[in-house]
């Protein structure tokens, strides 16, 4: 059977919860308080069932000014709104302020309950039918029936049964998958059995047993047990009035205006992006940077609206903003919500939740208002693209894409496919998937292509750049595995080689110029014939600079020919082999050696053999135990 959820609508003391109790039997007002002033203040709940045998969740909101913030609660999740407008005395200001809420929120259905027919004559009643006619003329309510009824005798029960019946015949079937969000409008806990929260679920499906988390504090739980309508069930799905029995939470961790959901489904966030209107009725444009309340699911926040594409909105208008909430919430994409002023309190807009959680956006950026027209109105691989590519270079995983968007997992996995055989989005990381667009990877491959060039054109005579010097350069925030996955992609171009760890693009080479060579055979022969003596670099006599100088042996160590031990100390690679294989020979004749003993086997000072003995340590060569070497098993 259709889940169907039916909401009151009006003015106070318009008979709202005297309808209820006359249409399902259930006085909805439930606190002491209540009983005792003769008003709403909380939402009530009850259960309607039709003629049809259709049965509907009842929502009842209180009608005073002063709870409009719980009225804008019970309305978020309605499909169809009864608004209740009392005969003797016709359309009032919050009829008028729950009609726009109901706007603003986009319920599409609903019916208009003239009650207390039975206090008024036929001419009057004829008046105040026609002042509504006028009253709903340009809303959803325009083509709606207006129904005369009395609480007292029942007349005109019948019809508005049969009108319900109807109506609800109409509404669109609730999507039963992806993640399932029942914004909370109760907490309670009962003997027994502890911590109950209620509300009415949006989407998707749960049963007993599934973890769940609480947003936006996403703490876990476990489902205890679940009832629909006062009937345990072991399964609730999108569009029901549902209570649910949660395991592992007290009472206190959660509050009215959290959501419970499928866990680990959501992202928490202070900024969200969204579609504004301003309502034609306020009296003054909004300005950038105003404080407002803030209303979505069942939850009221404050937030800074930030105007994206001018310095104030006048009545009337729509523009792109960003609000700044606070404290932070959890939503989705095409959640609808509605903002009130800070004070006086009452309703000034509303709209279109499109994006959770985004980045920090300057204003009056063409490329940020065209990626949120996307959002609005794009199809799905059209918001995937955009949300891939507004992430840039730190990519997107599956698992936090699947919190940014609010269309089914299926839907997700389909249109990732496809966009990457398009070519669109490229997948660089599998465990989790991770996926970059193909402009920002493009934009990195040139990047480093371009930072390659450079590299050459001031060091002509180094192979290449060092892999993580070339990462720290030009993708400092990109993760290992991109950084690899995009090196891979430029090697199967043929852009760059690699070779332990140097990069050089394919077509370099280096080639020294007629003063450079010979100087490279004057170094190489200086330092063969030093020896184990070598002179240090600033020791180092020629008519050369010392920047060419540099160059040029960092270019003898490239091609293996000296080998840099130290900072400004380089030897030639003979003569170090040598010592190598005279070490190692002596370690396993005598399995120690000294620091004197060293020196006595190379012939050269403490300035030369402290550097060695470091340098074979760290070539694995010798271990230092105590003041003595050892040599280093061999594997």
């Amino acid at each position: 059977m259709k889940h169907v959820i039916l909401g009151t609508a009006g003015h106070i003391d318009h008979g709202k919860t005297a309808l209820i109790k006359a249409l399902t039997g259930i006085d909805t007002d439930r606190l002491k308080e209540e009983k005792l002033r003769g008003i709403t203040i909380e939402l009530g709940f009850a259960s309607l069932l039709l003629p049809s045998g259709q049965m509907v969740g009842v929502i009842d909101v209180p009608g005073h000014e002063r709870f409009v913030k719980n009225m804008v609660a019970g309305a978020a999740t309605v499909d169809i709104v009864a608004l209740v407008i009392a005969a003797d005395e016709g359309v009032m200001p919050q009829t008028r302020e729950h009609l726009e809420i109901c706007r603003l929120l986009q319920v599409k259905k609903g019916l208009v309950v003239l009650t207390k027919m039975d206090l008024v004559d036929e001419e009057w009643l004829d008046l105040v039918r026609e002042d509504i006619h006028e009253f709903i003329q340009g809303t959803f309510l325009e083509e709606a029936l207006v129904i005369p009824v009395s609480s007292m005798t029942l007349e005109g029960f019948d019809t508005l049964l049969a009108e319900l019946d109807r109506i609800c015949a109409t509404v669109e079937e609730k999507a039963r998958v992806g993640v399932f969000r029942l914004p909370v409008d109760r907490v309670f806990t009962m003997k027994g059995f502890g911590t109950v929260v209620t509300g009415t679920s949006i989407s998707g499906s749960i049963r007993v047993g599934d973890p769940v988390s609480v947003y936006p504090g996403a703490v876990t739980a476990k489902i205890r047990g679940l009832q629909v309508h006062g009937r345990e069930v072991e399964e609730a799905s999108a569009g029901l009035r549902t209570a649910v029995n949660l395991q592992g939470l007290d009472k206190e961790t959660i509050e009215r205006g959290d959501v419970l959901a499928t866990a680990d489904s959501l992202r928490t966030s202070r900024r969200l992006d969204v579609h504004l209107q301003l309502l034609s009725s306020v009296s003054k444009p909004l300005k950038n940077r105003t404080r407002v309340r803030f209303h979505t699911g069942t939850a009221e926040l404050f937030a800074e609206v930030i105007l994206l594409e001018n310095d104030e909105l006048r009545p009337g208008e729509t523009a792109f903003a960003q609000l700044i909430v606070d404290p932070p919430t959890a939503v989705l994409p095409h959640d609808r919500y509605v903002i009130r002023s800070y004070s006086p309190v009452h309703t000034i807009g509303g709209g279109e939740i499109l994006a959770a959680a985004p980045p920090r956006h300057k204003r009056r950026r063409p490329d940020v208002l065209h990626r949120l027209e996307i959002f609005r109105t794009g199809a799905p691989a059209d918001v995937i693209a955009a949300l891939v590519e507004q992430a840039g270079e730190s990519g997107l995983s599956r698992v936090e894409l699947a919190k940014m968007v609010a269309f089914p997992k299926k839907t997700l996995d389909s249109e990732l496919q496809k966009m990457q055989t398009d070519r669109l989005i490229l997948q660089y990381a599998k465990e989790p998937p991770v996926y970059m667009h193909s402009r920002v990877f493009e934009a990195l491959k040139q990047a480093v292509a371009e930072a390659l060039d450079q590299y050459h054109r001031k060091y002509p005579l180094r192979p290449g750049m060092n892999k993580e010097a070339l990462k720290s350069q030009t993708a400092k925030q990109v993760d290992s595995r991109l950084f690899n996955f995009l090196i891979g992609a430029l090697q199967a171009d043929g852009i760059l080689r690699i070779e332990q760890d140097v990069v050089h693009l394919s077509g370099h080479q280096v080639l020294l110029k007629e003063e450079e060579e010979q100087f490279r055979e004057k170094l190489e022969k200086t330092y063969l014939k030093a020896g184990l003596a070598p002179p240090y670099f600033k020791e180092l006599q020629d008519s050369v600079p010392p920047s060419v100088m540099r160059e040029v042996l960092s270019h003898l160590v490239a091609a293996k020919i000296l080998v840099k031990v130290k900072e400004d100390l380089y030897f030639h690679g003979g003569p170090l082999e040598e010592l190598r294989a005279k070490l190692v020979s002596y370690l396993k004749e005598r399995g120690e050696i000294t620091t004197q003993e060293f020196k006595e086997l190379t012939g050269v000072s403490r300035k030369y053999t402290i550097p060695l003995f470091e340098y074979f340590d760290g070539q694995q060569v010798t271990m230092r135990v105590g003041e003595k070497r050892v040599l280093r098993s061999q594997k």
